[in-house]
């Protein structure tokens, strides 16, 4: 421990000692291979001193330099995370050391040494950005995007052309999306510029506390580098106190006002019993929700909002009285998951399952964020799926399971991008450019074909209408150079980046006209002025609605509605649905012999209460009276009933999480439409499917399960999609991205129908059948081999949807291996709440919310497993009664012969014969 300090400088080593005394294992060995110059990855749990262990070594290196009088004003170590908050955050806390190392130099009589540091994300001003480009600080904070209009801009170029480090922060939270595979290509960019002005190449350090496999995040950190990298693994594992809360009245699908009541009124006896208190929920309307409860029961200037929409004033606001102990509780979605120092957080609550081990493991990580203290986490179930889901949560976190990061392959859209951004700062040669480019990880495997079809698309662009658009380049196919067009690299800069755009409405205060933050373009269009609704725990009046703003003046305080954000609740990890699997497994053999036995098991083997084991033992006890079999990873059940108005509804339990569930739920229901010509409803959550039909269907239920086969059921899933929301969205996103269809132009935001109109008529240009009339299509669609549509296709069915997760479960089914159990029932069983109170995410089909055909169904809430039987047992006199009613009844044999002709069983001849 103390070798690795002694190789600093005496000031750095007596600041550290004197501050934190001795190094933790993640610094020791980290500043000993930073010092050797090499790679690094650095996992350890949270508030271990990550960002520490690969900071210090850079800045005493710099101190050394500045002593020998060779400190220049360049830039050598930038750093990159995934949040404007926490690149700020990172600012103030570095100002820490370097001060505290000044203080030591002046204590010890030795000339003092300006270690520059600045922030470069989209809020720095203009004045900033201008003295940067002048004097270039020595250490530069920046996020993914900021760093890509640095590489393509001149002065960002110069900037970073002297780069030795670059340490990126939270790789976690970049690599399992195209935000990851974007970033790499702008370091393979960095590298390119750096070899070029100094023949070098910046070492690179990557930071996370929840990493699997970290072999994998060790090459998507340096690529193809076969230089050697360092993993220093010291687990995620720490001592944590964790615990699952319950409201006094039993769980519901749907909870009444007044068990929410029972929830804030323990949450505000929490907050008492803390200094500060972090309560995280999975969306932003949930956010505004209970802090505007939570405010009237402790004040508002003691609890607010934190989430994306809020305006970064009120953010930054709220993160520093948090860290001042002003505030006593915030309530956060994922904005404050992440390394953001929000000062000593006692407790972390979070509402409802955060749907991902390594996600649950960030944010109670944000209480006890230091060496020496325990993070305490409290989760409240909110639902009985939902305490199911809990439980196997903290059961996996104390056997040490974290969920697996999938790197997404060679994203098209992110490389046109790239393409022109390069080309436009430099120009260079097609193969030349082909070969940095699969340097990155994620385009390790890029077919030249695809390469070359993407810059084709650059060259060509589009015909439309109005003329011709998105032709960027210039490619010299006789020389193999590619060169950009006039206003190509001011394109880029401007719309930089692979954050998808959700269209949401500016809110400006008037008359000062500052901005607050933003609300979902739906709640916007759909509210009227003289509204009242609630942001960051304020009330504000609606004065006028324009085109992507809402103008809007202080409501003081007067009862407000809560706004809503489509498309936020997200999906649950395959490794947590797997341990879900595990615990009904389990469950389900102690219910063999009784719930007594049960509820002792989920007690020693999950640390659950007495009051939760007998709640979760009753549930589950409940839907096997019913269903006869619990639905895990090895036995998935069909279950069939009749609403009140005679609709038959299918329900699969099927706990393989929403991406398979979504997958299979809009594959049946694309052959259920072809087999009954019938247009049905259907949804999909973590744990079921819901497909929705009419009185006049009948089939055998055992028959649903061939409806689709594994060698074909990838090409079901593709019609299907295309007649689906997702495509079209995907599709926006992805001509945003690839600078198709551009965000902004002359400095200023293409309003949002523009930009759909254009995606419109982009997909008319190069896929006509998606936008064709269908009754002039004969079988499917001809999906065209164009780059961009390639690439939607992929992100639904890949991102959104999981079909090789579902075609392996077909496999599966076809061997046997997973046995498919029918259940024809009275009426839903208690595992059916979920689906048929599901939220429009949920939903497979464009029917609004109000006409879901689920509203008839009435579902009937089981106290006592015995009555879940009666499900089961179909009432023998209705039977009776059904068969009599549909019994036809003949008044002579000529009635009865012209309805056998009619019905194609006899001829006019037979019928002559027969009489």
């Amino acid at each position: 421990m103390n070798q690795a300090l002694n190789k600093f400088h005496p000031a750095t080593r007596d600041w550290f000692v004197e501050r934190f005394g001795t190094p933790t294992p993640v610094q020791a060995q980290a500043w000993q291979a930073i010092a050797r110059a090499e790679h690094t990855l650095l996992a350890a749990p949270t508030g271990s001193g990550k960002t520490l262990a690969a900071f210090l070594a850079s800045i005493d290196q710099l101190l050394q330099s500045g002593l020998a009088n060779q400190l220049r004003d360049e830039t050598t170590v930038l750093y990159v995370s995934p949040l404007k908050a926490l690149s700020n955050d990172i600012h103030r806390n570095l100002q820490v050391p370097l001060n505290g190392i000044r203080d030591q130099l002046l204590l010890s009589g030795i000339a003092d040494v300006n270690i520059n540091v600045s922030v470069r994300t989209g809020d720095t001003s203009q004045a900033e950005r201008e003295r940067m480009r002048r004097t270039h600080p020595h250490i530069l904070v920046t996020t993914p995007e900021s760093l890509f209009i640095l590489l393509t801009s001149e002065s960002g170029r110069d900037m970073l052309a002297n780069v030795r480090h670059v340490i990126v922060d939270e790789i976690h939270a970049l690599a399992g999306n195209k935000r990851g595979a974007h970033l790499m290509l702008s370091l393979q960019r960095l590298n390119r510029l750096t070899q070029q002005r100094h023949q070098r190449t910046p070492i690179r350090i990557g930071i996370s506390a929840t990493q699997k496999p970290i072999e994998n995040m060790a090459h998507f950190l340096i690529g193809t580098d076969k230089a050697h990298i360092n993993i220093i693994d010291t687990g995620h594992v720490r001592d944590r106190d964790l615990k699952i809360v319950l409201p006094d009245s039993p769980l519901e699908a749907v909870m009444a006002n007044e068990v929410w009541d029972e929830i804030y009124n323990t949450l505000c006896g929490l907050i008492d019993t803390h200094r500060t208190t972090l309560i995280f929920v999975n969306t932003r309307r949930l956010a505004e929700r209970v802090a505007h409860h939570l405010a009237e029961r402790l004040g508002d200037e003691h609890v607010t909002a934190h989430h994306g929409s809020l305006s970064r004033k009120h953010r930054l606001q709220a993160e520093q009285r948090l860290k001042s102990g002003q505030l006593r509780a915030v309530v956060a979605t994922a904005s404050l998951e992440l390394g953001i120092d929000v000062g000593d957080i006692d407790l972390v609550c979070q509402l409802g399952s955060p749907r991902g081990i390594a996600t649950f493991l960030q944010r109670v990580g944000r209480s006890g964020h230091a060496v020496d203290k325990t993070p305490k986490g409290r989760i409240f179930p909110l639902s009985h799926n939902d305490l199911l889901e809990c439980a196997a949560l903290i059961h996996s976190i104390r056997h040490e399971q974290l969920d697996a990061i999938q790197i997404p392959p060679a994203p098209l859209d992110v490389l046109a991008q790239h393409i022109v951004a390069e080309v436009s700062a430099e120009e260079c040669g097609g193969s030349e450019l082909y070969k940095l480019i699969c340097q990155a990880w994620p385009y390790r495997d890029l077919p030249r074909a695809d390469f070359d079809a993407v810059v084709r698309m650059l060259n060509d662009g589009y015909s439309t209408a109005r003329g011709r658009r998105g032709a960027y380049l210039h490619r010299d196919i006789v020389n193999d150079r590619l060169r950009s067009k006039r206003g190509s690299r001011l394109v880029a800069i401007m719309n930089g980046g692979a954050i998808p755009d959700q269209f949401d409405y500016d809110v400006v205060l008037q008359p000062a006209g500052t901005f607050v933050g933003t609300l979902n373009e739906d709640f916007a269009f759909e509210s009227l002025p003289g509204d009242i609704f609630q942001l960051g725990n304020t009330s504000y009046r609606m004065l006028k609605i324009e085109a992507g703003k809402v103008f809007v003046e202080d409501a003081h305080g007067q009862p407000p509605n809560i706004p809503f954000w489509f498309g936020e609740a997200p999906g649950r990890s395959d490794e947590l649905s797997q341990a879900i699997s595990g615990l009904i497994d389990h469950t389900s053999r102690q219910l063999d012999h009784d719930i007594p036995t049960t509820v002792k098991y989920l007690v020693s083997e999950y640390g659950l209460t007495d009051v939760a084991a007998q709640e979760l033992a009753n549930y589950l006890m409940s839907a096997r009276a019913a269903l006869g079999v619990l639905p895990d990873h090895d036995n998935i059940i069909f279950e069939r009933f009749f609403d009140e108005v005679g609709d038959m509804h299918l329900v699969i339990h099927s706990p393989y999480g929403s991406r398979i569930n979504r997958a299979w739920g809009l594959a049946l229901r694309k052959r259920f439409c072809r087999q009954f010509n019938f247009e049905l409803q259907a949804a999909a959550t973590d744990n079921t499917i819901v497909l929705s039909l009419g009185p006049t269907h009948s089939f055998p239920l055992e028959e649903v399960q061939h409806y689709l086969h594994s060698n074909t059921l990838r090409q079901v899933l593709t019609q299907a999609l295309l007649a689906a929301p997702m495509f079209g969205t995907h599709w926006r996103w992805n001509c945003n991205i690839s600078l198709a269809v551009p965000r902004n132009r002359n400095g200023k935001r293409v309003p949002a129908q523009f930009q759909r109109s254009n995606a419109e008529d982009l997909i008319a240009v190069v896929f006509p059948d998606q936008l064709a009339c269908l009754e002039n299509i004969q079988g499917d669609r001809e999906i065209p081999n164009h780059p961009l549509v390639q690439q939607t296709l992929y992100d639904c069915l890949h991102d959104v949807m999981d079909v090789d997760g579902l075609e392996q479960l077909y496999r599966r089914i076809e061997k046997g291996e997973v046995k498919i159990h029918c259940r024809d029932l009275a009426g839903p069983s208690a595992l059916c709440g979920e689906i048929l109170t599901a939220r429009p995410y949920a939903f497979l089909d464009d029917a609004p919310a109000e006409e879901r055909r689920t509203h008839n169904v009435n579902q009937r809430r089981y106290t006592d497993p015995h009555m879940a039987n009666e499900l089961a047992t179909l009432n023998p006199a209705a039977i009776q009664l059904v068969r009599e009613q549909a019994w036809p009844t003949w008044r002579d044999a000529d009635e009865l012969y012209d309805a056998l002709v009619q019905l194609g069983f006899l001829c006019d001849t037979e019928v002559q014969a027969t009489d």
